[in-house]
């Protein structure tokens, strides 16, 4: 199965490497928010010099995971609730667009049948894999948008949805996240091959204010715990 991480560049230099390692650590848990560390620490675990550990920080640093400290090295950024919401009413205007388009007179709906095969299913057929769960989601998402054919949608859907895949992550450690998502993308694919563009949208933004409001709750205490039973 080809997961949500695939996104993430193949690695091309060692620096492509420390990076590809350093997102990962931080997606998943391993580096938390508020987690202070330094080049030398990075470089000795990686077992790799600190140029391209500091090329890779950098670039991170631009994509808005990281903070430079002069006197304390590296700080992976606090989760900012504001900027959340902002990525998340991105979303919620890209993927309502791309429903549209779908929904088009002409257009082919097809390709998303293949999403109905994963989400239109009985309660007993469900998965309760969280994990696994998390990157079908953004996957359904991410394959939503693809199929209204404007790259450059789905180029800036894309670059929206990594900047939130960690709280959407832990929002999934919630067992009652899991049965909504299976009804809300359900509802909005039966909507979308039935070609209701206006039905459709306000499953879909009503799915993705949910999901919004569920992020808001997410605390500290959740993620250290999340982190703590993923390393048990």
């Amino acid at each position: 199965m080809e997961t949500a991480f695939a996104a993430i560049d193949i690695p091309r230099t060692l620096a492509d490497t420390v990076y590809g390692t350093l997102k990962r650590d931080i997606l998943e848990f391993r580096l938390a928010p508020g987690d202070r560390f330094t080049e030398t620490e990075v470089a000795d675990r990686l077992q790799v010099s600190r140029t391209p550990v500091r090329e890779a920080l950098f670039r991170l640093e631009r994509e808005g995971y990281l903070e430079v400290r002069q006197r304390n090295g590296w700080l992976v950024k606090p989760l900012d609730f504001n900027t959340l919401d902002h990525f998340y009413e991105l979303r919620s205007v890209l993927e309502a667009a791309a429903v549209q388009a779908i929904c088009a007179p002409g257009k082919d709906a097809g390709p998303l049948r293949a999403l109905a095969d994963l989400w239109l299913v009985d309660a007993h057929r469900r998965s309760t894999d969280c994990e696994w769960l998390a990157d079908l989601d953004e996957r359904f998402h991410i394959d939503l948008v693809a199929a209204a054919g404007n790259p450059e949608i789905s180029r800036v859907h894309r670059a929206a949805t990594e900047r939130i895949r960690i709280v959407r992550r832990l929002d999934f450690t919630q067992p009652d996240r899991i049965g909504k998502t299976y009804e809300e993308h359900g509802a909005i694919l039966g909507a979308v091959l039935d070609g209701d563009a206006e039905r459709a949208v306000d499953l879909l933004r009503a799915h993705i204010l949910d999901s919004q409001a569920a992020v808001r709750k997410i605390t500290l205490h959740r993620l250290y715990s999340t982190r703590q039973a993923r390393a048990a």
